[in-house]
């Protein structure tokens, strides 16, 4: 996994609960915590500090996850504000994942290993994304479909029907959207 993951974790718990219990995690997770945006990490090293963080915080690990998925839309629009421009909605903005945005993010971070994407779009404030991947964070998904939401001004409904991580070959995101 790329260190800009980590990077936006640090961020993300750093801006909520202080850097204090970022390193409160890495000690808790048996990490040392110095992750360069570039760097390649096991996935293992992620999968450890959101244990760390669902035992600290109370709550699922998938909890964890899409709260930092959705924590890190803002960062991820300060720091890249090309792939938000031009998008008028969360809709528009996703169906760019796998033909604008993954391909500059591995031009960005070479190396790079990004979920795939397939939609199905039934109407105007509704889409279906299909997400596989073998990390299985379906939930991160889910957080970056709701933070892109809230970034447009939308809020965003999910609803789950298939999961990797209940048997399924992939997960399957219902997502319908309405102005906030």
């Amino acid at each position: 996994m790329k260190g800009i993951i980590f990077n936006l974790v640090e961020e993300v718990v750093g801006d909520r609960y202080g850097e204090d219990v970022w390193d409160e995690l890495l000690d808790a997770a048996g990490l040392d915590g110095a992750y360069t945006s570039l760097g390649s990490y096991p996935d293992d090293e992620l999968f450890r500090l959101v244990a760390a963080a669902a035992d600290k915080l109370g709550l699922p690990p998938e909890a964890v996850v899409r709260t930092l998925g959705e924590a890190a839309i803002p960062l991820l629009a300060e720091r890249y504000p090309a792939f938000f421009a031009g998008h008028t909605s969360t809709k528009s903005f996703l169906l760019t994942l796998n033909d604008i945005i993954h391909p500059e993010v591995r031009k960005l971070y070479p190396g790079a290993e990004v979920p795939s994407f397939g939609f199905e779009d039934p109407g105007d404030d509704v889409l279906e994304l299909r997400y596989h991947s073998p990390r299985k964070l379906c939930a991160l998904a889910e957080g970056f479909v709701l933070g892109a939401a809230t970034h447009f001004g939308e809020q965003a409904e999910i609803d789950q029907p298939e999961c990797m991580h209940h048997g399924d070959a992939d997960c399957l995101l219902h997502c319908s959207f309405t102005p906030a």
